[in-house]
């Protein structure tokens, strides 16, 4: 204990002598969600005049960085964006954004083999005596970025939950150190609407006892969740571990106990949501976080008998393609795990998948349920892969559908003063 004590007193740096160390150059990847190293990201800015061309690899946005926002940063610093958060949407009115576009089980694996990060910033909990730190609850592809890079940087947190999975980092894995007590970003709750509630109470139509559930972020999400408190015996396999899935395993609901696969454990690959959230995750030995290559790999997700994924969306056409990520042209967020859970989720023994939208958008002047996607629209989950787009209105089942079948079941969940012109685009586009 006493070496690896040294050893940790020797890593030991002030945030001044970590913003030292980064070179222009140099390629930076940092942590997501609860993982951002927000000690250094607060002050990494003070360094543009002594670097240039250094890129930053994030995901959304936890706070806004000056590295990000300041116009002066261009030349200095260039960000890099995996998935679209509110300041990546903000920067990208004025100038580009460069983004990566990719489907989380596999996103790292084809950017280390083309262009790996060498510098690695996240924030972790605390050593144990054994020399271990544990990433948090953000392994997503967090893990991946930390084993290609030449250099790793912890911000030890004390307000991070040990966790169990892919999560351990030994101290002899780490460059540097940096002690901090930043509180921890936490998302606020996300009040829904009516058309949230009953576009939930559809979805939870759909779940049955023992199903093994994936839900996302939002209004809709919560929803579901809530009308879930009379099922029984559901599982949990998902890319994000939610404050409604916290609250649902305290109830007994989800106990996992008839999943086939990790049976009796609730598998995500992060956590974010409230300071409850943190502290209920924190030892907790039913919930494990294990990398995006796995949670998110489709073959792996469809060896979860029952496996109902649930996503959101912002617009469909006539024959059940889905766009989750751009409006038009213009990048919104990204494709996450959206197209991974779709595609596994169709080919789970007894599995269901789930896209949920509201049928209208601006205030009701506009159908997300399209005859076409919009004109640069991009496609993150197939027609070939949807089974069942969910409204305010009703279910459309799409799967083992005929292109006229799904025209028919979708119009039939549109928003009522939008059905006939969709009857009218789909008989001039011969859908119909």
């Amino acid at each position: 204990m006493n070496d690896i004590r040294a050893e940790y007193e020797r890593k030991k740096q002030t945030v001044e002598q970590i913003l030292e160390k980064i070179r222009s150059g140099d390629k930076i990847f940092v942590g997501f969600y609860g993982g951002e190293p927000r000690t250094i990201l607060r002050r990494i800015h003070e360094i543009a005049p002594q670097v240039s061309d250094v890129e930053i690899w994030k995901a959304t946005d936890m706070e806004d960085f000056p590295v990000f926002t300041d116009p002066a940063m261009e030349g200095h610093f260039e960000m890099k964006s995996i998935f679209y958060g509110k300041t990546a949407r903000e920067i990208s009115k004025n100038r580009p954004v460069d983004y990566f576009p990719n489907d989380l089980h596999s996103c790292m694996r084809l950017k280390n083999e083309q262009d790996p990060c060498n510098v690695f910033m996240v924030t972790a909990a605390p050593m144990d005596e054994d020399g271990y730190f544990t990433l948090g609850s953000w392994v997503q592809i967090e893990r991946d970025a930390l084993e290609a890079a030449d250099t790793v940087i912890l911000e030890v947190n004390p307000n991070a939950p040990r966790t169990f999975g892919d999560t351990a980092i030994h101290i002899s894995e780490v460059d540097w150190i940096l002690e901090t007590d930043a509180a921890l970003p936490e998302m606020p709750e996300i009040p829904f609407t009516p058309v949230e509630e009953a576009i939930g109470e559809n979805v939870a139509e759909l779940i049955r006892d023992g199903d093994c559930i994936q839900l996302g972020i939002g209004g809709t999400s919560n929803v579901v969740a809530r009308k879930l408190v009379d099922k029984r015996d559901l599982g949990i396999h998902s890319e994000m571990f939610t404050d409604s899935m916290m609250e649902l395993m305290k109830k007994g609901v989800i106990n996992c106990s008839r999943k086939n696969l990790n049976p009796g454990l609730a598998v995500a690959s992060f956590a974010w949501g409230s300071r409850q959230l943190y502290d209920f995750i924190d030892g907790n030995r039913d919930i494990v976080f294990r990398r995006s290559s796995y949670v998110n790999d489709p073959f792996i997700i469809a060896q979860n008998d029952n496996m109902v994924s649930i996503n959101t969306t912002l617009q469909v056409d006539l024959t059940g393609q889905v766009c989750s990520e751009s409006i038009g042209p213009r990048q919104y967020s990204g494709t996450g795990g959206a197209f991974d859970f779709a595609y596994g989720a169709l080919h789970s023994r007894g599995g269901r998948g789930i896209v949920a939208v509201q049928s209208t958008a601006k205030n009701g002047t506009i159908s997300r349920i399209s005859p076409l996607l919009t004109e640069g629209a991009m496609v993150s989950i197939t027609r070939n892969v949807v089974d069942n787009i969910v409204t305010e209105y009703g279910v459309a089942p799409m799967r083992g559908r005929t292109v006229r079948q799904r025209v028919q079941n979708l119009i039939a969940v549109a928003h009522p003063d939008f059905r006939e012109e969709l009857k009218k685009q789909a008989e001039y586009l011969m859908l119909w």
